[in-house]
């Protein structure tokens, strides 16, 4: 008879900071039912992975799922699978720390569930070809890649019936192929479809093997997979079909394949992930271009040819967001710090690892403010618990000038006891990243409007289904297509040309208003958003405590531009002077503005300077809140002008953090949500990423003169 088996690998996964009812909700709709459904199926084996989060989350809330899960494990019908703790992409982070999440994996699994894990699960299945050796080293005998990684070497579909040897130095490791057949038949097709697919895989021998690795959220979590797994029993009848036919068709665990039967070959494998992966990385017009370029080879039935179309590269996500690659040098500076402090603040700094908010596609990724967010809590509180351990003396304020993003420009880097102040002169002079340590929070963790491939798709979609009347084609996979979340209108996208950080420096039109701002209708006349500012010397060391700062006991950084203004048909010459006033041990930010026309005649036009400050405010939360002198609170993502405003306030009670502006003289504040159109397994949505604060005041400036106004923001606990 001919026989086959089949290796199933379900990996289960939240991030680090998602919402716990997101974690209640999967829970019963994904990993409640597979547990269920395997212990009335004892027959059936799988290898499965739970992430760190996941199990914590389980541990914390339904302790009584790990008994269960052990007692599949203890009979021998589960084998669970190790990886990095808070599932990093392990090719983006130290090796010593990749090292250490798989080993605390391996603990807790051992512990937790008396299980010997010998497979890993790749996060992302982010291939690079190091990764053999550091997985060897951590006691590591086989993972799971896609078959895109198999295919760019010349394998088809059939040599991947098996798994192939690799190595890095010497260092060996056993690599399946998951078959992207099954990935997208499974649950999607019928289960007459998946059983004879496997039967025409079979071989007299029995020695092949078919594998399937994937998400376990598929069985439950993405649109409309609960009723159609679950309530309607199509997991139910696979199970059941694949008992009845079990004669045959054999399920096991990936790990006992690999100690029975031989590998296919030695191989070496390219840098690489999934093929959407692979796709979402190239910059917005490219992806658009592969995608319609994959389509049409598909629809061609050309995968002689679509075997060697591949997209970019997982590390392109850190020149595509500039917000990515921004959290991933936080995260090197932090476990530097935290490997000089011996170790202190090394789980927060795992924590911060997460892979989800490093990258973009189908899933929200950079564009969940909240996931965003927390990774930032995380690395900012790593990063105090190895100061505390390093410098564990008074309040202090140390500054340096490097290139902290590595993109050939050097940063102004400003940190203390009480925060950090991370400056961009080369661009505009922005304050990119002001973190609080207490609470430990990055308060401009914003995020750009930029192009998105899926943007033009579904403007393009949405032309085909306004002809088409719309009509439903039933259950599709996220992958299938593109389309707006239930019960959002479709906009059309706006973009910005700089970064949506703290400290932007702008010149308008006189007639310019709040809405042309919000809606990008509007004429920048200055030349000051991306331009280089001059700093006031070459600062490099510290302050430590009031005494050793001088009568003002504090820190003073200048920074001024000497550029231009188009007014009326002519550009006149503008200096922009900002000086920046910190004190050790506070969490206060004083910046003086000094605006001076250099030109020969009257320059009239609005400054703004622009903050853009994320305190979770979204989906109308009623923590997060606006409030300006006399006036009723306000939900923080609407929008709202303060005329003469001398003070406002704006906070997250959750948070427990409140800021207070006070502005000298009286400004018209300008306040707007920061709305990204952006994708999630859900669809696109509008996602609030930022409150976007503007301080506006006309100038009427003759020739040589100049204006000066302050803006101080003081830090209070909400409560």
């Amino acid at each position: 008879m001919r026989t086959i088996y089949l290796g199933l690998a379900i990996h289960n996964h939240q991030p680090v900071g998602n919402f716990s009812w997101v974690f209640e909700q999967a829970y019963n709709q994904a990993y409640l039912p597979m547990l269920e459904a395997l212990e009335r199926h004892p027959a059936l084996r799988f290898s499965l992975h739970y992430s760190g989060p996941l199990l914590d989350w389980i541990r914390d809330n339904r302790p009584d799922f790990l008994a269960r899960l052990a007692a599949l494990v203890q009979r021998g019908q589960v084998e669970m699978m190790t990886g990095g703790y808070y599932e990093p992409i392990l090719a983006s982070i130290p090796e010593a720390d990749q090292l250490g999440q798989i080993a605390m994996m391996t603990d807790v699994l051992a512990r937790g569930l008396n299980a010997r894990a010998s497979g890993l699960w790749v996060a992302e299945r982010v291939w690079e070809p190091h990764l053999p050796r550091v997985l060897a080293q951590s006691g590591v005998g086989w993972t799971v890649l896609d078959d895109t990684h198999f295919k760019m070497v010349g394998l088809d579909d059939a040599d991947l019936l098996g798994y192939y040897l690799t190595e890095e130095e010497g260092f060996p490791l056993k690599v399946f192929a998951t078959s992207k057949h099954l990935r997208y038949v499974i649950p999607w097709r019928g289960v007459d479809e998946v059983i004879g697919w496997l039967r025409e895989q079979a071989t007299e021998d029995g020695s092949t093997i078919a594998v399937m690795g994937d998400d376990g959220e598929k069985f439950g979590m993405w649109p409309g997979t609960y009723e159609h797994c679950w309530q309607k029993g199509w997991m139910e009848e696979l199970f059941s079909a694949l008992e009845q036919n079990s004669d045959w068709l054999i399920t096991i665990p990936l790990g006992e394949y690999a100690d029975r039967f031989p590998p296919l070959g030695r191989v070496y494998l390219p840098t690489a992930s999934y093929a959407e992966m692979l796709q979402w990385a190239l910059p917005a017009a490219k992806s658009a271009q592969l995608e319609r370029l994959t389509h049409d080879l598909e629809e061609q039935g050309r995968a002689d040819i679509l075997q060697f179309v591949r997209g970019g590269f997982w590390r392109s996500f850190l020149v595509k967001y500039e917000e990515i690659n921004r959290m991933h040098k936080k995260m090197l500076r932090v476990h530097r710090k935290v490997w000089l402090a011996d170790g202190a603040g090394r789980q927060q700094l795992w924590m911060g690892q997460c892979n989800c908010p490093y990258w973009h596609g189908v899933f929200g990724g950079i564009y969940l403010t909240d996931v965003r967010a927390a990774t930032y809590q995380h690395l900012i509180q790593g990063e105090a618990e190895a100061e505390a351990r390093l410098h564990p003396e008074e309040p202090r304020l140390s500054w340096e000038v490097t290139d902290y993003d590595l993109d050939g420009q050097a940063e102004l880097l400003v940190e203390g006891f009480a925060g950090n102040y991370y400056l961009a002169p080369e661009r505009g002079g922005g304050l990119f990243e002001w973190d609080l340590r207490q609470p430990p929070y990055n308060l401009a963790a914003s995020l750009s409007r930029r192009p998105e491939a899926y943007h033009q798709a579904l403007l393009e979609q949405a032309g085909v289904a306004a002809s088409a009347g719309g009509a439903d084609e039933g259950l599709r996979s996220i992958h299938d297509a593109v389309r707006m979340r239930s019960g959002e209108a479709l906009e059309r996208p706006v973009y910005d040309d700089y970064q949506r950080v703290c400290l932007v420096d702008h010149f308008l039109p006189l007639r310019t208003s709040a809405q042309d701002f919000a809606t990008g209708c509007y004429d920048e006349t200055g030349d000051f958003v991306n331009s280089k500012y001059r700093y006031a010397g070459e600062p490099s060391g510290e302050i430590m405590g009031a005494a050793a700062a001088g009568e003002s006991g504090g820190l003073r950084i200048e920074l001024s531009r000497d550029g231009g203004v188009v007014f009326g048909e002519a550009a006149l010459p503008v200096r922009v002077r900002k000086a920046l006033a910190l004190r050790p041990g506070s969490p206060d930010l004083e910046v003086e503005y000094t605006i001076t026309n250099l030109g020969g005649q009257l320059l009239e036009a609005l400054f703004a300077s622009e903050w853009n400050l994320n305190l979770l405010g979204g989906g109308h939360n009623p923590a997060a809140y606006f409030q300006a002198p006399g006036g009723a609170e306000e939900r923080l993502d609407t929008s709202s002008e303060v005329e003469s405003a001398k003070e406002v306030v704006l906070g997250n009670r959750g948070l427990g953090i409140e800021l207070r502006l006070a502005v000298e003289p009286a400004a018209e504040i300008w306040r707007l949500p920061l709305e990204t159109l952006s994708n999630s397994e859900g669809g696109i949505e509008k996602v609030y990423q930022a409150t976007c604060l503007l301080a506006v005041l006309p100038c009427h400036l003759g020739p040589g003169e100049s204006a000066s106004f302050r803006l101080r923001w003081v830090l209070g606990r909400s409560q």
